[in-house]
């Protein structure tokens, strides 16, 4: 008799909760402006390939339809982090389904993601971050309902999910692994000798396959960007910090999740999808090991609000509707006094006043406001990185239409690094100037292979260019970001004029050692 799932499946219900993660993301969706992450992918979406120095192409796919078919605004490249944060919250009140919860579970579950401060801050912007987190919990949704129903076909879409995000995020690769031992370890070690698993990880291979020549063609960009990384922000990071930040960045929903994992282990009722608790472990133990950010291990946590939200229905009686009430309450809405800090729903002026009386009051914090450079801001840095990019760029506008047509037609614009770049290629069209040069990140991609201008206008947050001097008659710092808020901060714009010969050995030769990373 084939499986039937007689199980309510309580859809109606779960969307309620997806109606308020959308309202939340509306609310900020307009806020500040973009990021210079957000500048980035979308520029890649005028770029669409294989493959990317930092990412992999899933994203550039994105921003391709939100650059050609929903515009430019802010809210057009906000479109698809709400609707994917939107599914994050359906398929969370799923894994709940599938554990065998019912609306309590459910209702704790996805309000432990909405309210969750670290989902809160990373699920509204146009980053490979929600997206991962996406792939992460689908993957565990697929292999969860497979293991009940041993439908192939659940599994053989597991194989598109893990494929598709590692198109997204290499970080899926650390998941997939630690799955497999966590599978390994368990009692469900017998699917990995499946036929259908064999077929599910060719397919995920399959939807890779394309990615991993790009790779080979164009050596190997992904570990010079993972070796970067590590040189210049990992190695910073401090062990106990990540660990610290684990037990905070959720705020009360660290009672749901730290129930969830001692209960993956602890508790008959969960002890089969022991494996996910194990996966857990061996992704934090791996980001530990490796100095990682304490984000790369958001996507982990859906899976144990759901065991720890179906845990908790578990221990209190249906009768106890107060309890059940207060148990919501507490483990939900304390987090609402973290949203300004992390959801830009305020003004600037409003959100300053907010960050800094939060600051004062609960110092435990601070690291919401500690950026890479390890100093505290009066903002957190991803609102800092969505400040005076326009700015920069109008400003640069005015330079370049200060000079002669003739100047013009053989001076270029020279940004230093990738928030630049691509703030010259998002706003550098309403000010009518020319295409951007950039050799930082995937600029360096689409960089002509030579050139030879009379002027440059650089844009640089190193004040000293001093090495320009050689190779160019003047250099005059003509303007600069003004915002003390912005993290671009002092960035200056300075104009080259007279550049002889050499410059285009040079920048031959920067090019050619880019393109070689």
């Amino acid at each position: 008799m084939p499986y039937r799932n007689l199980k309510p499946t309580y859809g109606n219900f779960i969307l309620i909760f997806v109606g308020i993660k959308i309202l939340f993301n509306l609310l900020a969706i307009s806020h500040f402006g973009f990021h210079r992450d957000e500048l980035l992918h979308l520029a890649l979406g005028d770029h669409l390939d294989w493959g990317y120095k930092e990412v992999p192409p899933f994203i550039a796919f994105l921003a391709g339809i939100v650059n050609h078919v929903f515009g430019s605004s802010l809210v057009a490249a906000r479109v698809f982090p709400t609707l994917f944060a939107a599914m994050m919250v359906w398929f969370t009140g799923k894994l709940v389904v599938e554990f065998g919860g019912r609306r309590l579970a459910i209702t704790i579950a996805c309000l432990t993601l909405i309210f969750s401060p670290a989902f809160a801050a990373s699920d509204y912007l146009f980053q490979p971050v929600i997206f991962d987190q996406f792939w992460w919990l689908v993957t565990v949704c697929l292999l969860v309902k497979y293991l009940h129903t041993r439908n192939v076909n659940y599994m053989y879409l597991l194989g598109v999910a893990v494929g598709l995000g590692i198109l997204t995020k290499y970080t899926m690769v650390f998941f997939v692994v630690a799955l497999v031992i966590g599978l390994l370890i368990s009692k469900q070690r017998k699917v990995l000798w499946s036929k259908p698993f064999l077929i599910s990880a060719l397919i995920a291979f399959i939807i890779v396959l394309p990615n991993f020549i790009w790779q080979l063609t164009h050596h190997m960009p992904v570990f010079t960007h993972m070796s970067t990384l590590q040189k210049y922000q990992l190695d910073k990071n401090d062990p106990f910090d990540f660990i610290k930040q684990q037990f905070l960045v959720h705020g009360v929903g660290l009672f749901v999740w730290a129930i969830g994992l001692l209960c993956l282990f602890g508790s008959y009722k969960l002890r089969k999808y022991m494996f996910l608790g194990i996966a857990y472990l061996v992704v934090f133990a791996f980001l530990l090991k490796m100095n990682g950010k304490a984000y790369y291990l958001f996507p982990a946590y859906p899976m144990l609000f759901a065991a720890g939200a179906y845990m908790i229905e578990r221990w209190v009686k249906t009768s106890w509707r107060i309890l059940r009430g207060a148990i919501i309450v507490f483990l939900t809405l304390p987090n609402l006094i973290f949203f300004p800090i992390v959801l830009p729903f305020l003004t600037l002026n409003e959100t300053l006043a907010y960050t800094k009386w939060a600051m004062e009051k609960m110092p435990a914090l601070n690291f919401i406001v500690t950026w890479e450079d390890k100093k505290q801001h009066p903002l957190t840095q991803d609102y800092a990185d969505m400040l005076s990019w326009e700015e920069m760029v109008a400003k640069t506008a005015k330079i370049y239409f200060s000079l002669t047509p003739e100047e013009q037609a053989h001076t270029i614009i020279f940004a230093d690094n990738y928030g630049e770049g691509g703030a010259f290629q998002h706003f550098g069209p309403k000010y009518h100037l020319p295409s951007i040069i950039c050799l930082n990140s995937s600029f360096a991609l689409w960089a002509p292979a030579t050139m030879a201008p009379k002027n440059i206008i650089y844009v640089s947050d190193d004040k000293d260019v001093s090495d320009l001097k050689p190779v160019s008659a003047s250099i005059e710092l003509k303007d600069e970001i003004t915002d003390p808020l912005a993290r671009e901060y002092g960035t200056g714009i300075f104009l080259l004029k007279g550049m002889k010969p050499a410059i285009t050995k040079i920048y031959e030769q920067s090019l050619k050692q880019k393109l070689s990373e």
